[in-house]
């Protein structure tokens, strides 16, 4: 009798298309952020750093009993400069999940493609197309149009949104010159050690000096109640669904098609937003997150293809 292996189902067939993983893990990315802002009500955002992470810990370390590093090492330096640095734009983005609408928080991390490629240009010395400085430059008009002085959102709050912006692109530049020396688990537990103990002291320190200047580095701990267990639940599981679905994504497909995907992280968040009452923003924003998108859309597909640069994967 002649046995066949059964056909995988539709479903199967879904869960290894790298489009529909890297949907999942934009929309997951939304849903950590939509969670952060819930408990933005109570918590503050340096402590909700301190649990999105503590959950990503357990699970890689559960990974390294069973399949042990395999690095040559070499980088210890950089290896903790990674951690630090993507720490330290976390600590502005997560400020403004819990300050702004979504929309603004999500896309300003979002700019990160933006602020690689100039660095790339202006300090790495990559060589970088005419077409490709327009869509830098498209970037920062789409960046300047969400700037604009509002009522609504504060210097600060633009300040830190760029920053977190910056502090991710210069995060994955360093991973692109750890993936030589040090298995990608490695540089994941040094964002995520550094993404733990960096809030412990700032709890620590808000404490002992609070300064509502400085509250998006340091605040005292509140111990959460009730309900909040179950959205630092979904914020430290949404953030490691993410992480799974972009590694899934970049995998099955080709990351000049896949990557861009990502951006639907905004319009996800434009929609979780409303949901817990967000103003829908306005033209001039809308507009900014137009070119924000498509900026980082063009600047991810033409580096991708043509490997001219040192853009890293994320």
């Amino acid at each position: 009798m002649n046995h066949q292996n059964p056909a995988p189902s539709s479903l199967v067939l879904l869960f290894q298309n790298g489009i529909f993983n890297m949907t999942l893990a934009a929309f997951s990315f939304a849903l950590m952020g939509a969670s952060a802002k819930w408990l933005g009500n109570r918590l503050p955002s340096v402590e909700l750093m301190f649990f999105r992470n503590i959950i990503g810990v357990t699970l890689i370390g559960v990974t390294l009993f069973r399949i042990p590093l395999r690095q040559k090492g070499g980088k210890p330096g950089l290896l903790i400069f990674r951690g630090i640095i993507g720490t330290l734009a976390l600590f502005g983005f997560f400020y403004n999940l819990t300050h702004i609408p979504l929309a603004e928080a999500n896309t300003y991390n979002l700019t990160y493609p933006i602020f690689i490629g100039l660095i790339s240009a202006t300090i790495l010395r990559n060589r970088v197309t005419p077409r490709q400085w327009l869509h830098i430059a498209l970037g920062f008009i789409g960046i300047l149009l969400i700037f604009r002085p509002t009522l609504d959102i504060s210097l600060k709050n633009h300040l830190l949104g760029l920053w977190s912006g910056l502090g991710a692109a210069i995060a994955y530049l360093s991973i692109n010159q750890l993936r030589h020396y040090y298995d990608h688990r490695a540089t994941v537990l040094s964002f995520m050690v550094s993404g733990i103990t960096l809030p412990l002291i700032g709890t620590s320190a808000g404490r002992i000096w609070p300064n509502a200047t400085l509250d998006f580095l340091m605040a005292p701990f509140v111990w959460p109640i009730g309900q909040d267990w179950f959205f630092i639940a979904c914020l430290g599981l949404a953030a490691m669904m993410g992480q799974i679905f972009v590694t899934r994504a970049l995998s099955l497909g080709n990351p000049a098609v896949v990557g861009p995907i990502n951006y639907l992280q905004i319009p996800f968040a434009i929609l979780l937003g409303l949901f817990m009452g967000d103003a829908f923003p306005d033209g001039y924003t809308l507009l900014g997150i137009g070119l924000v998108i498509l900026s980082g859309i063009l600047i991810t597909t033409s580096t991708t293809q043509t490997k001219s640069s040192a853009y890293p994967k994320k």
